[in-house]
């Protein structure tokens, strides 16, 4: 039986616990995250790493980030879950290795750029494999035909294949997905006992967005009303139905193929009747004055919904803004100054040093907050002009969703409004 050490954590600081071990080298990505029904979270740890881990200094530094006060802890856990990426290069190996001996077996030669041209990574719903563009685009895969397919899918251990080649340029964003192996493009997905049903050729599901659902579950709406201004299928929606209590949610989303979607979403997970879906463009709601909580999952940026949300608040005693936004940590300007002067004057060896050492960019935390003040700021701009009062605007927490290249990450500003008067 293998056993791996891990860092056993309270939940609610998993993710701050995470970030730093990810920093440190520290965490062993070959194993997965474990939640337990405690509260607590287990986050595997390289054996050769722990002489080295310093509990103190790591608690130190996460509790002054998070403001937990909660200890961690190193503990041995029996039969580990392989990671979802330790997975995929496995599963990779038996699909190069399928359509590889269907290469040969046909008179071809294998050679490396066949091996490129296949996928490194995909989606997985149920018995359906979606792939992203970019693979599979060899004249020689259209020679062999059918027969592909069917070995790719055996390789992974499904019955459908698809395709995205694009995302459309409409206002809907439509994917453009073509069936590779089997008919129906309908899929399920289980997030956190929550079930997802969809149309992948006319809807996407969006994987990295688990940590936010899985926080938005934890949340304690009992009694709240809470509007979902970019509902989709119901990412954040459902979360806030069938886990943090909400007595009701009003869902809006303007795209058809997703409304459908989210309406069977609803039925299937047994919440159709403390949800109210509004179908359209969301600037053109009605309500107004009734939410206590407003999440604006919309990315690269939800600002246009910004008035919407500050109308929909309670004018009695205000609410909770949840903003999505992604932000981009730029080159600090003075530093950039200082650097091409140095670099006028450095060799070439120095000059990798100058760009590694003096090219530094400001902190993405440090970019985040300032963000979040200005945004802050700004809301409470917007609510003295739809109300006339004045509203006091507190930053509760700014949380990191994930990332899409270095210092390019998609944070949530929870941003708590109240009326002054």
């Amino acid at each position: 039986m293998e056993i791996i050490p891990a860092l056993k954590v309270p939940q609610r600081s998993a993710q701050q616990y995470r970030r730093h071990l990810l920093a440190e080298g520290v965490l062993d990505l070959q194993y997965c995250v474990q939640k337990h029904s405690n509260g607590t979270v287990t986050l595997p740890v390289l054996p050769s790493a722990l002489p080295n881990l310093d509990l103190r200094s790591l608690h130190s530094a996460v509790a002054q980030d998070s403001q937990d006060s909660s200890s961690c802890e190193i503990i041995n856990i029996q039969s580990p879950q392989l990671s979802k990426k330790a997975k995929v290069k496995s599963c990779r190996e038996r699909l190069v290795q399928a359509v590889q001996t269907l290469v040969v077996t046909s008179g071809e030669k294998w050679r490396q750029e066949l091996d490129d041209d296949l996928p490194r990574g995909w989606q997985k719903h149920g018995d359906l494999v979606l792939f992203n563009e970019g693979c599979f685009s060899h004249t020689i895969w259209r020679e062999i035909g059918s027969e592909l397919w069917l070995a790719v899918a055996r390789a992974l251990g499904v019955k459908r294949l698809a395709q995205i080649y694009q995302i459309s340029q409409d206002e809907f964003r439509t994917p453009m997905v073509t069936m590779l192996l089997g008919d129906s493009s309908y899929v399920t997905h289980i997030d956190n006992h929550i079930r997802y049903e969809f149309d992948v050729t006319k809807c996407m599901f969006s994987f990295g967005n688990i940590t936010e659902k899985l926080r938005i579950a934890s949340f304690n709406c009992t009694g709240e009303t809470v509007v979902d201004l970019y509902a989709g299928i119901g990412y954040f929606t459902l979360p806030y139905l069938v886990h943090a209590g909400a007595a009701h949610v009003h869902a809006c989303e303007w795209n058809p193929d997703a409304v459908a979607a989210l309406w069977r979403n609803l039925q299937l997970n047994k919440v159709a009747d403390r949800c109210t879906v509004h179908e359209g463009d969301n600037k053109q709601l009605s309500l107004s004055d009734l939410a206590d909580r407003v999440n604006l999952g919309l990315i690269p940026s939800s600002e246009e919904g910004w008035p919407v949300a500050c109308r929909l608040l309670r004018k009695d005693v205000g609410g909770t803004l949840h903003i999505h936004h992604n932000i981009t940590t730029p080159f600090h300007r003075r530093e950039l100054e200082e650097c091409s002067d140095s670099r006028r004057a450095a060799s070439v060896e120095d000059d990798k040093r100058v760009v590694t050492g003096s090219l530094k960019i400001l902190s993405d935390r440090e970019v985040w907050n300032a963000w979040a003040k200005d945004t802050a700021s700004h809301i409470g701009t917007l609510l003295k002009g739809i109300t006339g009062d004045d509203w006091r605007t507190n930053i509760q927490h700014v949380e990191h969703v994930k990332s899409y290249a270095p210092h390019i990450n998609h944070i949530v500003l929870d941003l708590e409004c109240k009326p002054l008067k």
